[in-house]
């Protein structure tokens, strides 16, 4: 793509309107930033360009509209950003974002749109907030805002369910999270191939973690196992480190710790190929201890 079609806009715009860099960055970014963003080095997040184009006095289509960068970019961005900070766990930045773009009719004219951002607004009021009524019933929004409009589950709408699993699982209401968790498998049974085959990784883990918890360990280790396939046929690499240790956790839980030990190595490699810290750090010392046990 070329970036430094917005960038040109938004100089000729800056100069139309009077101000210098230094003003147009003023309470959005840094005046160095404003100069890459103008020059083509870097394209604006999301919420940078919409802030821009407030500051502007236009509307963000404006900079979609021309050239050559359409702007289902901007959607993707903001997907992008929200999906890391999801990821990532940084649910205050999430929030903000959320913030900015619930004033954009780009989200809040189209149902498919605004249903991204209720989604998030859930998953904001469950882990910060801390009020499971709010999360839940918003979840329920961004779902219906779709979903009685096709008879296939759309991969969003498999993850607004997936969330509300999640939801339940730390409720400890593991009936409810499996209730939704089969939804979604039953909904990837019946449609097309996934965009994101991640959705099926993740969903065969969070299955395996409520049956563990349900004392079902057999049950879940097949559902790891699945997963792992999964992951190797589509060459994924999320969920591996993931998957083994739960299999090591269920053998674990089974007494079996020559079995669980071996799956631990496995899952601490793919941690320590990505370089998960938090993983790592506590992996390796049960692991460790785990060994001497044995050695004993």
């Amino acid at each position: 793509m070329d970036y430094s079609v917005i960038g040109k806009k938004i100089k000729e715009m800056r100069k139309v309107v009077g101000i210098t860099q230094k003003e147009l960055a003023e309470g959005i970014c840094t005046q160095a930033l404003i100069s890459r963003i103008e020059k083509g080095d870097i394209y604006p997040s999301a919420t940078t360009l919409y802030q821009i184009a407030i500051k502007l006095g236009v509307d963000v289509n404006y900079f979609f509209e021309i050239g050559t960068t359409p702007r289902l970019d901007y959607i993707t961005e903001v997907e992008k950003q929200l999906r890391h900070f999801r990821i990532y766990r940084e649910y205050e930045e999430m929030m903000e974002l959320i913030k900015t773009e619930e004033k954009n009719p780009l989200f809040y004219k189209d149902d498919e749109k605004l249903q991204l951002l209720y989604w998030h607004k859930g998953i904001y009021q469950f882990e910060v907030e801390k009020d499971p009524s709010k999360a839940f019933s918003l979840l329920d929004q961004a779902y219906h805002l779709t979903a009685h409009r096709k008879k296939a589950m759309s991969e969003r709408e498999m993850q607004i369910l997936s969330s509300k699993g999640s939801m339940n699982f730390t409720l400890k209401h593991y009936d409810s999270a499996l209730h939704y968790y089969n939804q979604v498998e039953t909904a990837i049974h019946k449609t097309v191939p996934l965009q994101d085959k991640s959705i099926k990784t993740k969903l065969y883990y969070n299955i395996a973690r409520v049956l563990t918890r349900m004392g079902e360990l057999e049950q879940s280790t097949r559902y790891c196992t699945k997963a792992i396939k999964w992951c190797l046929e589509e060459e994924l690499l999320w969920g591996v480190g993931e998957l083994h240790y739960q299999i090591g956790y269920n053998y674990e839980l089974a007494h079996q710790y020559e079995k669980a030990l071996s799956y631990f190595r496995r899952a601490l490699h793919m941690f320590e190929l990505r370089k998960d810290v938090a993983y790592i750090s506590f992996l390796r010392p049960k692991m460790e201890e785990m060994a001497k046990d044995l050695s004993d």
